[in-house]
């Protein structure tokens, strides 16, 4: 066996449908790179020798701080071990958070406290996906890959009302702020402009920086900004968007330590397609509606509630031999999560994601498909454990910020399997119709 490349790249997502964003974009920079469903230990990347990066696809944005500590800490210690040039915390460009749910300064806390870098940078923005950073202010628009309006985040339609962590302040220094106890600072798009020996050799005093981001040009120049960092302090930590993985791409292009992927595998039909939906956002409402009217069939979760001798409970499901039978009719399903929410918030995530993962899972044992997709930040990373899935490549982009990828798994009936995780805010109306037929 022949002896592994360095690792320019390790990044743990914070859910797996924001990891294959980051998969995607150091995918097409030309990285040979795997998405792995746990951190791989040495021993199972010997068996990936040509791989330029990595990723880990987590589940930390559901769960409350010690719980994060709890799996981050050892998941970094084990990424240091692996010596990655550049270890990314890969969080939702939206950044949304919250001092007890997904906490971002958690996660910026327990990464100060493997790596020791000086400074941690936090980069706020993702032109390509419709996010920027202006002055510290987040800006998003609705909807990845659309042409929605663009709202400062804590105006944003659907963000600002998000169920869980709703975004309520603009400025990603004060909302980072309630996070971490750490100072934050700022460099600006001024800033960004000046002489590049001045630009990088800045001088930061504060522990942590945050990164205006309003264009390409600007995350050509981050990436050279990070990559000098990297050099001069060692292993580097960064937080922030898929906009990490472009800016390091692009510079990496730039400079000819890799290639940049033109063509990839082409894409087929594939019908019927099964979506397993986890998603609240008003873009997948949209986009399950308007797949509705033009042939789909919906198959929501329902919940029932009953008495034991232990108390209330209550379990939540639909019917599978419906699913199987509209699916050998060559019918694609949606199964979504609907209007259930009566569940504690704290274990939605978790029970809504793990149910939709089961049930796609004991489909797949009756029903030969060749492609699923999964939509639902918050749920995708306990649907695709369920489902048994170990990593995923990436194989074709379809749309932006959410890649069509292969699986592995040691379950026959999931490995090899294609898959597409969709977070909320992703795609246009007829989403769902783009990925049965592979094309826009």
């Amino acid at each position: 066996m022949k002896k592994r490349k360095e690792i320019l790249l390790a990044f743990y997502g914070d859910d797996f449908t924001g990891s294959t964003d980051a998969l995607e974009f150091i995918s097409r920079a030309g990285a040979k790179t795997v998405l792995f469903t746990e951190p791989p230990t040495t021993e199972q990347l010997k068996s990936f020798p040509d791989l330029d990066a990595y990723g880990v696809a987590g589940k930390t944005r559901a769960l409350n701080p010690n719980e994060m500590e709890r799996i981050l800490v050892p998941a970094f210690e084990q990424m240091k071990a692996i010596e990655a040039k550049h270890i990314h915390y890969k969080v939702c460009s939206t950044f949304d958070s919250s001092p007890t749910v997904g906490s971002i300064g958690k996660a910026i806390d327990c990464g100060a406290k493997v790596f020791g870098n000086k400074v941690i940078p936090v980069l706020g923005g993702m032109p390509v996906l419709g996010r920027y950073c202006v002055f510290g202010n987040l800006f998003a628009r609705m909807g990845i890959g659309s042409n929605g309006k663009i709202y400062r985040i804590d105006k944003h339609p659907s963000m600002s009302k998000h169920p869980v962590t709703p975004m309520n302040e603009g400025d990603l220094r004060i909302h980072l702020g309630k996070q971490t106890n750490k100072k934050i600072g700022l460099i600006d798009s001024v800033r960004q402009k000046a002489k590049k020996k001045e630009w990088l050799d800045s001088i930061i005093d504060e522990k942590v920086v945050l990164l205006d981001t309003t264009n390409e040009d600007e995350l050509l120049k981050i990436g050279e900004w990070l990559n000098a960092q990297q050099k001069k302090h060692g292993q580097l930590f960064s937080v922030g968007g898929s906009g990490i993985e472009m800016a390091l791409g692009n510079y990496w292009n730039k400079e000819g330590v890799l290639k940049p992927v033109i063509k990839w595998k082409k894409v087929h039909r594939a019908e019927p397609l099964l979506i397993i939906s986890g998603s609240c956002s008003p873009v997948t409402k949209n986009q399950i509606e308007f797949a509705l009217a033009h042939g789909f069939v919906e198959m929501p979760l329902e919940i029932e509630t009953f008495q034991s001798e232990t108390g209330n409970g209550f379990s939540i499901g639909c019917s599978v031999e419906e699913i199987i039978s509209a699916l050998r009719q060559n019918q694609s399903v949606i199964i979504h999560t609907g209007n259930i929410r009566q569940i504690d918030q704290s274990t939605s995530a978790r029970t809504l994601g793990e149910t939709l993962g089961h049930i796609a899972k004991r489909v797949c044992e009756e029903v030969k498909l060749k492609r699923i997709v999964i939509a639902g930040g918050d749920t995708s990373s306990y649907a695709a454990r369920a489902m048994e899935i170990d990593a995923v490549e990436m194989i074709a982009p379809l749309v932006i910020g959410a890649p069509l990828c292969k699986a592995y798994s040691r379950n026959k009936n999931i490995n090899g399997l294609e898959l597409n995780f969709k977070g909320g805010q992703v795609g246009a109306e007829d989403y769902f119709g783009v990925m049965m037929r592979g094309k826009l």
